[in-house]
């Protein structure tokens, strides 16, 4: 029996506030935790489609983002199965359509689809050009982070806190394989 391979991917441009939020959630991961080897963080930015190789190498899929789902801004989220796609394409963000149909192509292609679960929170905005996060939504870094850390206890990984910070520049993508 294999170990499964679980992937941490935060998504969203930087640049748009709130649409940050799923990057800075894995700069949080790489910087304070530390994970087994099976376990891989990936910052996939705004790749979209340009993940499917990266998401087709997991067995399950954490995605950490902005959800837009016309709530009140600040609600989190913990979508899976078939309510992904509706709420991902509520979001109007070319990103986020772009990954739902990479999730489609790996069925399509016959490529392993993983078990995917997507924690997000509502964003306030993602259309003002600020590297700064809105303070709602920076506010649900730790439930989110808890939200990420029992997806793990589910699916039976061990992880701890680091001993000692591992830098991450907020303005570079980082990946960061453990």
């Amino acid at each position: 029996m294999t170990t499964p391979r679980i992937m941490i991917l935060g998504i969203g441009n930087l640049l748009f506030s709130d649409e940050g939020f799923g990057v800075r959630v894995l700069q949080r991961l790489m910087e304070g935790y530390e994970f087994p080897e099976n376990v891989s963080l990936v910052d996939g930015g705004v790749l979209g489609l340009n993940l499917l190789g990266v998401i087709s190498e997991a067995d399950h899929l954490i995605v950490v983002d902005a959800v837009r789902n016309h709530g009140k801004p600040g609600t989190c989220y913990r979508l899976e199965g078939k309510a992904i796609p509706e709420r991902i394409r509520a979001k109007n963000s070319l990103h986020q359509v772009d990954f739902l149909e990479a999730l489609t192509l790996c069925q399509a292609l016959d490529t392993q689809v993983p078990e995917t679960v997507i924690l997000g929170v509502e964003p306030v905005d993602i259309e003002t050009a600020s590297i700064e996060l809105t303070p709602i939504v920076a506010e649900q870094i730790e439930p989110i982070l808890q939200m990420v850390f029992a997806e793990l206890r589910r699916l039976n990984v061990a992880f701890s806190k680091r001993t000692k910070d591992v830098p991450c520049d907020p303005l570079k993508n980082c990946e960061y394989r453990t």
